[in-house]
């Protein structure tokens, strides 16, 4: 669950921007927008395995610039 703590006196765009960021961050709109139809399980495989390959690509660029 997303929550946005609103400070008093902070502009309601700041705290609607930041909202948007932390769900973007949990994946909430991706996960909306693919359960708006259907996808096939060869399709979901493929993605979840580029998805998979992409995260380890970048885990592998983390520890590389750290050593």
């Amino acid at each position: 669950m997303v929550k946005v703590y609103v400070q008093e006196g902070q502009p309601i765009e700041l705290a609607l921007k930041k909202f948007k960021t932390k769900m973007k961050k949990a994946g909430v709109i991706e996960e909306h927008k693919r359960s708006l139809r259907y996808e096939k399980r060869s399709d979901r495989l493929r993605r979840e395995r580029t998805v998979r390959k992409s995260r380890a690509k970048k885990a592998q660029v983390f520890i590389d610039k750290k050593m």
